[in-house]
C-alpha cells in the first residue's frame, strides 16, 4: 500500500528581509514524499488501516529533514506538516498524515507518549510524560494538480502562540502530485522571523503548562 515515488527537500536560510542582516540566519526546510494514492478513483470508507503504515514514512521524513537542515535537534523551534492530494483523491485522504506526521517529529524533538491513543481519539488513555514538543502540530491539506504549492504554516513546538514564529513556508514538488498521487510533507525552522518585532510571548518564556493549554 505505500509506495514511494519520489522525496523532495527544501531548506533555506535567512539573512535579512530588507532590514539589518540577521547575526545567525533563520533556517527553514520541508520534505514532501510523492506516495501512490491507492484510495484514488474510488470511494474507500475504511481508510483508517494506511495511517499505521505511514508511521515509519513519518519516522525517516523528520530524521531526513532535520539531517538535511544541518542543525541540532536543540535548534529546531517550530514545526508543521500538510499534504497535496492528487485529483483523483479526496481531502481525507491527506488527513491520515496528522498522526503519522505529526507524531513523527514531536518524537524527535523528544516527545514521550503513546501515539496510537491519540490515533485511536483516546488522548486520555496515554501513557508517558511530554519530554518536549509539547504544542499541536498546524496543518493544512488541499486538493491540486501536478505542481500546486501549500503553505505550510509553523509554530513553536511547545507553545503555539509564540507570535514572533508565527510562520509559512510555501512547499511545491515540481510535477507532484499526479492524479493518483499523495504528496506528504513535513517542515521545521529554528525560530523567529527575520526581525520579528510584534511582541507577545516569548520561547524563553514558555512553562510546561504554556504547552499543554
Amino acid at each position: 500500500m505505500i509506495d514511494i515515488r519520489r522525496v523532495f527537500t527544501h531548506v533555506e536560510h535567512i539573512h535579512h528581509e530588507f532590514g539589518p542582516r540577521a547575526a545567525t540566519p533563520l533556517v527553514r526546510g520541508a520534505i514532501g514524499a510523492v506516495l501512490t494514492n491507492p484510495f484514488a478513483g474510488r470511494y474507500e470508507p475504511d481508510i483508517l488501516p494506511m495511517m499505521a503504515l505511514l508511521d515509519p514514512v513519518g519516522v525517516d521524513m523528520a530524521h531526513r529533514l532535520r539531517a538535511a537542515m544541518d542543525v541540532p535537534v536543540e535548534q529546531i523551534a517550530t514545526y508543521g506538516k500538510g499534504a497535496i492530494v492528487g485529483a483523483a483523491g479526496e481531502l481525507e485522504h491527506g488527513a491520515l498524515w496528522h498522526v503519522p506526521g505529526g507524531y513523527a517529529m514531536r518524537e524527535l524533538l523528544g516527545w514521550k507518549g503513546d501515539r496510537d491513543a491519540y490515533r485511536q481519539g483516546k488522548a486520555e488513555e496515554k501513557t508517558g510524560q511530554p519530554g518536549n514538543a509539547l504544542s499541536i502540530v498546524p496543518s493544512t491539506k488541499k486538493v491540486g494538480p501536478p505542481g500546486a504549492a501549500l503553505d505550510v504554516p509553523l509554530t513553536n513546538i511547545n507553545a503555539s502562540y509564540v507570535r514572533g514564529q508565527f510562520d509559512a513556508i510555501e512547499v511545491r514538488v515540481p510535477g507532484a502530485p499526479a492524479a493518483d498521487e499523495i504528496v506528504f510533507i513535513l517542515a521545521m525552522s529554528t525560530g523567529y522571523r527575520v526581525h520579528d518585532r510584534v511582541g507577545g510571548l516569548r520561547a524563553e518564556n514558555i512553562s510546561k503548562w504554556d504547552g499543554l493549554r
